[in-house]
């Protein structure tokens, strides 16, 4: 395979793609590079068709530790089950990309993108879905793009394309767009309260970039003759479709029309495809033109597209919903706080026949969420877990964490992580956790709900409240309908699935996925009116429910103190290897303690008593021996025979109980009087120049009847004394030292 290579500039950086020097065995591969961020993305699928009714698509996003020149984290010291920034990637990579393949492509398909070098200030990721569009353009693999991914940021009011972290921190919007030359086909993003029309010049400003680097994957397969695979694209036999129109048309039309709620819509939409297959089987039993194992699937597309049909029209023809609701109607809202007592904080939401039960943590910094990857590690004081068992749609299946869970969560999270307060103001870390009882449709913008909800209930100081809506499209021809607060069949049968999040006063978070090629401005306008107006009426219920936080947090929730120490007694309170501080937790059974360089201390603790004790040992740990205290309750270290004892008479500090110190009377053996782990009485005699501690246990005790003391020598004393003894030593020295030299004389 010849090599070729492709660049551009485009708002000041250089984006090139090469293809024909790696991963030759790929139907298709291209090494895409902007500055020193470098990713390789892979396309290929199976000769062998797949019996599957859906399209069997795999995409996967890998960053390598090495591309940072990082070890991976971890015992084993390599690359693991990917981390929930790779699953966010994959999925905006695939979102994208799944629509340009035909409906009926059933060859098992692998896309993969792995990181090989990461520049930081060109975030690789943002290569990912451009390289996958460019790998499938000169595979041939049946594709209909090209499709380019980018990232939108606005900083100083100017909008960047492919921010870097730096830039992001100064950013008020975080807006990740994928299209083609004509559409927009998938928003996803968060912002702080932006309105309606800067999200659309956002996505103006976005869609003049990605017909750049579609232009550039154009050029790239113009160096190649690319034939694509032939595929078949079976037809549904007319004698099939026309005898189940005939047999359930008006049954379809009858439930289509009357029947309000999933379950029973469940119910029923079984019993017709009962019908018509048991009178299909009988029907075409001998038919020798019919295939016997396509005819079962054939009537089932039947069903399936005259339902879509019937309930289309009777959205855009008369402006009737499934469940009898307007377009613009949002359906009935309860809420509830406060709900389990144990929680810190909580609430249910049900919105029609979706519910999310929310719950709120409130936790130290030692709960705090480490995030480590290709860019510095850093920590989550705010994070929101999503939760959807196969339950809440009625069904069974295993109970696990995909990514749908990974995506819905991270979504409702940006969009109340712009509210949160920030840690001056509210030192806690937070956690939410939804879990989606029932689901009808958008249970991810009920998890928002939800959790703005359970946050106040925890009396977390949210600068507003947040609610979020999901907007749906009809679109037959020059019929439209904008569906607010969409439900789950209308998501599936529909051409847009456009979730807005938010308070009274903006934008904070979005995704959009559009099935069709062209979304018109007007409408986008529209659509975005519409999701406001159900937006503030969600708030509005929401308000109702709990106006704003409580007062207090839970009395289950730990609270904090704060203290300061002198910055150079910081390494006295933590102590050697940590193990004064975990002491400290370990015997006050505060929550958690938390040192700042400045010495600013906070201590976690359930109760006040707690607290209290952990303080009061903190200030036993800084506060200076004093001769002459005396220390109660001090704990017996090491015993020495023939010396004493050593005693820690304040935390972190231990003396020296001399054996003559002990009682008045002689201690012969004094293993029979103290063991190690004794708590005893002393009082500090002397801190001598070296920095240690003479303790005395017998001037706490009673003296014996005619004890007389000997007073005690002063240091000048004892110095003259040690200077006479010196000078004697000397004198002597000399003595003999003359009758040496005498000797020689002689």
């Amino acid at each position: 395979m010849a090599k070729y290579s492709v660049s551009a500039e485009i708002e000041g950086r250089t984006y090139t793609i090469e293809t024909g020097r790696l991963a030759k065995f790929a139907n298709g591969s291209v090494f895409v590079t902007c500055g020193e961020s470098m990713v390789l993305v892979t396309a290929v699928a199976s000769s062998q068709l797949k019996d599957s009714d859906f399209m069997p698509l795999q995409v996967e996003y890998r960053e390598k530790a090495a591309a940072a020149g990082k070890f991976p984290g971890g015992f084993l010291k390599r690359e693991g089950r990917p981390s929930d920034h790779e699953v966010l990637t994959s999925r905006l990579t695939d979102r994208p990309i799944r629509p340009m393949f035909p409906k009926v492509w059933r060859y098992d398909t692998q896309v993969i993108a792995t990181v090989y070098s990461a520049d930081p200030e060109i975030t690789p990721s943002n290569l990912s879905a451009v390289g996958a569009s460019a790998a499938l353009m000169i595979s041939d693999i049946p594709f209909n793009g090209p499709i380019s991914g980018v990232t939108v940021g606005r900083v100083n009011g100017e909008f960047v394309l492919n921010p870097s972290h730096e830039e992001l921190k100064k950013s008020d919007i975080e807006m990740s767009v994928a299209g083609t030359d004509t559409a927009i086909t998938m928003v996803e993003g968060e912002s702080d309260e932006i309105s309606e029309q800067d999200f659309l010049d956002a996505l103006e400003f976005a869609h003049e970039k990605i017909k750049e680097l579609n232009e550039l994957q154009k050029e790239l397969a113009s160096n190649f003759e690319v034939v694509k695979r032939e595929y078949d694209e079976p037809e549904i036999p007319e004698v099939i479709y026309d005898f189940v129109k005939e047999t359930i048309y008006d049954d379809l039309k009858e439930y289509i029309y009357s029947v309000t709620t999933k379950h029973e819509r469940t119910k029923i939409r079984a019993e017709i495809k009962d019908k018509v297959l048991t009178a299909g089987l009988e029907k075409f039993e001998e038919n020798e033109e019919i295939e016997e194992d396509k005819l079962e699937k054939n009537i089932i597309e039947v069903v399936e597209k005259l339902e879509k049909e019937i309930m289309r029209a009777m959205i855009t023809k008369e402006g009737k919903r499934l469940d009898g609701r307007k377009p613009t109607d949002v359906r009935f809202i309860e809420c509830e706080a406060g709900l389990l007592p144990r929680a810190h904080g909580s609430s249910l939401f049900t919105r029609g026949e979706t519910q999310s039960l929310s719950t709120v943590s409130l936790g130290t910094g030692s709960d705090e969420q480490m995030v480590d990857g290709l860019q510095p590690t850093y920590t989550n004081k705010f994070y929101l877990h999503y939760n959807f068992p196969p339950f809440c749609t009625g069904e069974t299946g295993r109970l696990g964490l995909g990514r749908r869970e990974i995506g819905h969560g991270h979504l409702a999270e940006r969009a109340l992580k712009k509210m949160m307060p920030n840690e001056a103001e509210f030192p806690y870390t937070i956690r939410v956790v939804s879990d989606i009882l029932e689901s009808n449709g958008s249970s991810s913008m009920a998890t928002v709900c939800a959790g703005s909800l359970a946050l106040f209930d925890a009396g977390v100081p949210m600068k507003k409240p947040v609610a979020g809506i999901a907007m749906g499209l009809i679109k037959e021809e020059e019929d439209v309908a904008i569906l607010s607060d969409i439900l789950g069949d209308e998501d599936f049968l529909g051409d847009m699935d456009f979730k807005l999040a938010g308070t009274k006063d903006g934008i904070t978070a979005y995704q959009m996925d559009i099935k069709i090629e062209g979304l018109p401005i007007e409408i986008m306008t529209q659509a975005l009116q519409q999701a406001k107006e159900g937006r503030l009426h969600k708030l509005q219920a929401m308000e109702d429910c709990i106006e704003e936080p409580r007062d207090d947090i839970s009395k289950y929730a730990p609270r904090f103190t704060q203290m300061s120490v002198p910055t150079d007694l910081i390494g006295a309170v933590i102590g050697p290897g940590g193990e004064m501080i975990r002491r400290i937790v370990a015997e006050s059974g505060v929550t958690d303690i938390k040192i700042d360089d400045d010495g600013i201390i906070k201590i976690a603790a359930i109760s006040k008593e707690e607290s209290d004790i952990a303080v009061e040992m903190i200030h036993q740990v800084t506060a200076k021996p004093t001769e002459g205290e005396t220390y109660t309750e001090c704990e017996v270290k090491e015993i020495r025979p023939e010396l004493g004892a050593f005693v820690e008479f304040m935390p972190g500090k231990q003396g020296l109980l001399h054996i003559s110190q002990i009682a008045y009377e002689r201690t012969e053996n004094i293993e029979e009087v103290f063991k190690v782990g004794d708590k005893i009485d002393v009082k500090l005699l002397e801190v001598t120049r070296d920095g240690k501690f003479r303790l005395s246990r017998r001037a706490l005790l009673p003296k014996p009847e005619g004890w007389e003391e000997r007073p005690p020598r002063q240091r000048n004393d004892r110095r003259n004394d040690r200077g006479r003894d010196n000078r004697g030593r000397d004198n002597r020295r000399n003595d003999r030292n003359d009758r040496g030299r005498s000797g020689n004389r002689r």
